[in-house]
This record gives structure tokens, sequence and C-alpha cells, in this order.
């Protein structure tokens, strides 16, 4: 199917099957998105030309009016013949090119019960550059794909950092927790992704929960190691103490550099140091001017919900917080509900 994107003219083909912002990635067009799952509604346009169709009906973030006022979530949408979409392509925040090149795992480490560090070597003569906070997406068979966040800063480019949770029925993940050695060869699909560091003034509040703490650790790296002067609070939520796998390392951190504040939450109960709840219930109470701060949160899709709406609502500026909600991939989700219809 032909595709073109208003109001840059540019044309891409998709195949059947094919999202439109999946063809769009393929094409190395960085397009808004977040979730990929239909949820957040970050990929959100219009259809100029054309109509589209929803495999699995219409996305939680569009509603029937937006649908029938013509907005398409693309992430979801398929086209039904050639179609013409109003949109905006991301080129100031990445200003990088997105590569399919072939990786290989050079180290592993276990994080934590459930999280595995994968660390990732790319062909010495193939150049890639990345936004910190920015992720790929490991190619599986059949076109699928699975999206992990860079947890190392650009300027640490000498092998790529994953954060890889473990996932019941997740096909990537059974092999990480595997049969996966090091050494094994991957190929990968990046950068990807709108969640990146800002430059400006004023306080870098970093909310991560889980896995969504690799994101922020780019990020954080990347302002206290190439000397940005800015204060760096993170919040880092999770389940159980266990699951705050660099805890140690970042209560380190926090001691020796005046910038930067940790405030480690879990929600199981307190244990001392640690802060007893909800993460975003914990930024509410410890940060008093959330309109002065750059806010970026990855982790649970309840998380980052609760974080855009509630923040503001407190003062921050919604134009200043910037997401990336961490969804279960569609096919991975398909495959567990007919699994437990069995």
């Amino acid at each position: 199917m032909h595709v073109t994107l208003v109001p840059t003219g540019e044309e891409i083909e998709v195949e059947p099957q094919e999202s439109i912002l999946d063809a769009a990635l393929r094409a190395g067009l960085n397009l808004p998105h977040s979730c990929k799952a239909g949820r957040c509604g970050s990929c959100r346009a219009r259809i100029v030309r054309g109509t589209v169709r929803y495999p699995h009906g219409r996305p939680l973030a569009l509603t029937a009016a937006e649908e029938a006022a013509g907005e398409v979530l693309l992430c979801q949408a398929r086209a039904d013949g050639p179609v013409s979409i109003e949109t905006r392509q991301i080129l100031s925040v990445t200003d990088v090119q997105i590569r399919s090149l072939p990786c290989r795992v050079q180290r592993m480490r276990p994080l934590a019960p459930d999280v595995m560090g994968l660390w990732l070597r790319l062909p010495a003569v193939e150049p890639f550059a990345w936004q910190p906070g920015q992720y790929i997406d490991v190619m599986l068979s059949g076109g699928r794909r699975r999206s992990f966040s860079l947890a190392n800063p650009p300027h640490d480019a000498g092998l790529l950092e994953l954060h890889v949770r473990r996932s019941g029925r997740g096909e990537f993940t059974s092999l990480v927790f595997g049969s996966m050695t090091e050494g094994t060869l991957l190929r990968m699909e990046g950068p990807l992704g709108q969640l990146t560091y800002r430059p400006g003034d004023g306080t870098v509040l970093l909310i991560a929960g889980g896995t969504g703490y690799a994101p922020m650790k780019a990020i954080l790296r990347h302002v206290l190691e190439t000397g940005i002067d800015r204060r760096v609070v993170l919040y880092w939520g999770a389940r159980a103490p266990e699951e705050l796998y660099e805890h140690d390392w970042l209560q380190a951190l926090a001691a020796r550099e005046p910038r930067f504040s940790y405030v480690p939450v879990i929600s199981a109960p307190a244990v001392p140091g640690m802060r007893s709840g909800w993460v975003h219930e914990a930024v509410l109470e410890g940060e008093d001017d959330l309109g002065a701060a750059d806010i970026y949160a990855a982790g649970p899709p309840e998380m980052v919900a609760a974080v855009r709406s509630e923040l503001p609502r407190r003062g921050a500026d919604p134009a200043r917080i910037v997401f990336d909600s961490f969804e279960v991939a569609p096919d991975a989700q398909r495959r567990a509900a007919q699994a437990g219809q069995d």
C-alpha cells in the first residue's frame, strides 16, 4: 500500500498487515510514538485521503468521535489502499539516522531475579549514534520486534547496554533467560523514540518504574558525566527492594555528587531508607516546584498515565513531560490471551 506523509510529501510502502508506523520506521522516518500499543496516543495523526482499518478494533486511546473526525493512531492503523496522512516527523530532537545492524551479545549479567543485563557489540565499521533516552528494537522472525531502552549514554558507546525483564510468555525473554549465551548474534534497529534529553535550565526530574530505569540511567549519566550544570533527581519505583537492582550504585553516586538526589520507592511495606507507595505519589510529596522541572518518565503504562495526569495538576508543564510507556508487544499480548483461553 502507498502512503504519503503530509506536509513533507515523503512516500512509503506499507505491507498489507504492517502498521503505518512500523513502515515509516522501517523507511528511516522517526514519527512521534511511544507505546506502540494504541494506549498512549503519541502517534496520533490525521487522514487527509483514503481509509485505514484496525485489525484488533479501535485502539483505546482513540475515541469514536476522534475516529469519525479523521484522527488515526499510526501504531495500529493498516492502510486499506493509497492513503495520505498528516503528521510530523521528528528531526530536530533526534538528529540521527535509523539503521538496521547486526550485533553480538558481548556480555550477560543478571541484574535482579527477573532482569538480565545485556551488552551488545556493533560492527566496528558501522557508526551508530543516538540520543540519551532512546531505544532500539531487537528484530525477531516474521518481522516482529521487541523494544529495549539503551541504558548507556552516547559518550560511552563501546557497547549497547540493555535491561531485559523476564516475561512469562515472551519469546525473546525466554531466549535471554534460557539458551542465549555470550556470542549470540542478533539484529537490531534504531535508534527510536522521542524520550530524549532536552537541554535547558531547571531540575531534570527522572521518574522510573521497573526497567523504565534504563533510559533514566542514560540521561542521568549524560548530564552528570558531560559537564551539564543541572540538578538531577531520580525517583525509581518497584515492587520490592531487590528489584531496584542498581540501588547501591545510585546511593553511592548521590553521596559523592551534590547535584544528584535519588529516591527509591517500593510498593511493598516500607523498609529503612526507602519510601513506600506509588512512585508518582512520592514525586508529588517530595518536589515543591514541578513547574520548573523537565520531567522524564518511563515504565508501566499505569505509572506513565498517572504522571501525565497528576503532575500537571500540581504545576508541572505538560509540554515539559517526556515519556515512554513500556507496553507488552501486541503479538505477545495476543499469544498470551490465546493461551489463557486454551
